[in-house]
């Protein structure tokens, strides 16, 4: 049985532990709310290019493009974004979506040798490699609310490779931030641009703006602006997921470290009351014998 001694230390060592795990958590809590806010205010501006983007392609009778981000070609090459973080003390954020991507791989790419992988976060990257995939690109270290400047290097460069023919789909795997406590892994298909429905152009809602230069010297310039913050947005979710996972890890961290704490101050009473009553027998039995 431990001695009193060691009981305290222990008590005192995790009590510390406790109060940087609490202060991680409020940490992580402030940096929740600015990445859901900037969630929220870079999809009033994803909902902008999306409609402007659809009504230039199914609007006043037009719906025929041959611009290379719509167009289906087959399929040799896929590649993915993966976004992970780039440090640990974020639960299972980083372990769900790398296992959702080695089952994709295990699917649909047994032969390891038809799939690309590009990475944001440090965490992915080390992974992919130590398993012998090494990634086409990667970025490290961006902000909790990232601007467009810090990925515009990896965004630009995956649509380059992409026009360029490295691969011929592009997908985004990444956790999908839900609320505090739940994400959702999702793999979304970035190229080709596939999820524009015509049923989203409301013909008698478009004004008849007369284009200049025309169409497609418009949509030439559009499309990859779209493509480009449809990859953003999802690494503003990924981010806001992130800070979700790390509030809620530290959070149990936290909890768990005031059971111990608990646990520890009772296995400490016990012990303390054992040695004291050994005391009194002792002393008890002492005075006994001289009698």
């Amino acid at each position: 049985m431990p001695s009193l001694n060691e009981i305290k230390n222990k008590i005192a060592s995790t009590k510390k532990t406790s109060q940087i795990t609490g202060a991680m958590q409020m940490v992580s809590a402030a940096k929740l709310a600015k990445s859901e806010q900037a969630a929220k205010d870079f999809q009033v501006y994803a909902s902008k290019v999306r409609k402007i983007t659809t009504d230039l392609l199914h609007g006043n009778g037009f719906s025929d493009s041959n611009h290379p981000m719509l167009v289906q070609r087959p399929c040799k090459k896929s590649g993915y974004i993966v976004i992970t973080s780039d440090k640990g003390l974020v639960g299972g954020y980083n372990s769900n979506i790398l296992r959702a991507v080695m089952q994709l791989q295990k699917d649909y790419h047994p032969n390891g040798n038809d799939f690309e992988i590009i990475c944001i976060g440090g965490m992915g990257a080390d992974f992919f490699r130590a398993r012998g995939y090494e990634p086409l690109f990667e970025i490290r270290d961006i902000g909790d609310q990232p601007s467009f400047e810090e990925v515009s290097k990896i965004i630009s460069k995956s649509l380059e490779m992409y026009l360029n023919g490295i691969f011929d789909e592009l997908y985004v795997c990444y956790n999908h931030h839900i609320n505090s406590l739940t994400s959702q892994v999702r793999v979304e298909q970035m190229l080709p641009i596939a999820d524009i429905s015509e049923d989203e152009a409301e013909p008698e809602k478009i004004l008849n703006f007369e284009l200049e230069p025309n169409r497609d010297a418009i949509l030439n310039e559009l499309l990859p602006q779209f493509a480009e913050s449809m990859i953003y947005g999802a690494i503003i979710d990924a981010k806001t997921a992130e800070s979700a996972a790390g509030m809620t890890a530290m959070q149990t961290a936290t909890d768990n470290a005031k059971n111990v704490i608990n646990d520890l101050t009772i296995q400490y009473n016990r012990v303390r009351q054992a040695d004291i009553t050994q005391e009194i027998t002792e002393i008890v039995g002492g005075a006994s014998a001289l009698e």
